[in-house]
C-alpha cells in the first residue's frame, strides 16, 4: 500500500514530536521529515514534495501564512508541483481564521483536533477533497453574513418568481469558481441547503429547518455538488465559502 508522503511544520518541539510519533501509528501515512520554522519548513517542502504539508499558522520567523502563500505561488510556477497543504491553527479567533482561510491553503483544521479526524483530514486533502474543521467554517460563515450585511460583497439577480424554481446569478468573491456558478446557477432552496451544509448540519437536521423530506434534501445535495463540481459535502462548503454564495 502507498503511503501517504507528510512534511509537518510545527515550531513548538512537544507538539512537533508528538504528531510525528503519533503519526507513525497510522499505516497509510508517513512524516518523510519536519521542519521548526517557515523557512526551513518552505526548503523541505520544495525538496521532498510531499504529499501533504501540515502547516501550522504560527512560527517564529514567517508564519504559516506567508508559508502557504509561497507555496501557492510555487505550485503556480512549477506545474509538476503537486503538494497539498493543510493548515493547522489553535486559535479560532476570527481573524487568525480568515486568515488562514484567505492564505488559500487546501484544507483548514484546529489543532486540539483528534487525531482519527487530523488523519482522515490527510487523507482527504490527498485525494483533492478540502477538509474543512466545522469551528472555522462557522466562523467564515459568520463573517461572509458580516460583511454581506454592510459591504454587499455579492450582487444578486432574481431570474424567476417561483419559490424553488428562483435562480440567482452571482458574482462570486474568487474568480476561479466564477463562470461555474454563471453557468449553473443554484437555487434558492438549493442556497439554503447550501449554506446549512456549511454550518455543518446533516441532512436529518436540513429536513427539519427546512420541512422538508430527507429525500428532498438529497436530491438538493445531490445538484449542489453537481453544480458546483465537488466530490462531497466538505469539498462543497469550501467552495459555498470562496465563492461568497452563502447568505
Amino acid at each position: 500500500m502507498s503511503k501517504i508522503s507528510v512534511v509537518l511544520i510545527e515550531d513548538h518541539d512537544l507538539s512537533r514530536i508528538g504528531l510525528c510519533a503519533a503519526l507513525k501509528q497510522y499505516e497509510d501515512v508517513e512524516v518523510i521529515d519536519n521542519a521548526a520554522n517557515g523557512n526551513d519548513g518552505l526548503h523541505k517542502v520544495k525538496t521532498h514534495q510531499p504529499d501533504v504539508a501540515l502547516v501550522d499558522i504560527g512560527l517564529p520567523d514567517i508564519d504559516g501564512i506567508e508559508v502557504t502563500q509561497q507555496l501557492k505561488q510555487y505550485q503556480a510556477d512549477q506545474q509538476d508541483f503537486k503538494t497539498k497543504i493543510l493548515m493547522l491553527t489553535m486559535h479560532d479567533s476570527e481573524d487568525s481564521v480568515m486568515a488562514a482561510f484567505a492564505a488559500g491553503a487546501d484544507s483548514y483544521s484546529l489543532k486540539d483536533v483528534s487525531m482519527d479526524n487530523l488523519v482522515q483530514a490527510i487523507r482527504n486533502t490527498h485525494e483533492g477533497n478540502a477538509w474543512i474543521d466545522p469551528a472555522i467554517a462557522r466562523i467564515v460563515l459568520k463573517q461572509a453574513q458580516s460583511s454581506k450585511a454592510t459591504s454587499t460583497p455579492v450582487n444578486v439577480n432574481i431570474s424567476s418568481t417561483t419559490e424553488d424554481d428562483e435562480t440567482q446569478a452571482i458574482t462570486a468573491v474568487a474568480e476561479e469558481y466564477q463562470q461555474l456558478i454563471e453557468t449553473y446557477p443554484l437555487t434558492d432552496r438549493e442556497l439554503e441547503v447550501l449554506e446549512l451544509i456549511v454550518a455543518g448540519c446533516s441532512n436529518a437536521d436540513i429536513s427539519k429547518k427546512l420541512y422538508i423530506t430527507v429525500g428532498t434534501v438529497k436530491t438538493h445535495v445531490c445538484h449542489i455538488l453537481n453544480k458546483l463540481c465537488a466530490d462531497d459535502r466538505t469539498q462543497a462548503a469550501v467552495r459555498a465559502l470562496r465563492a461568497g454564495l452563502v447568505k
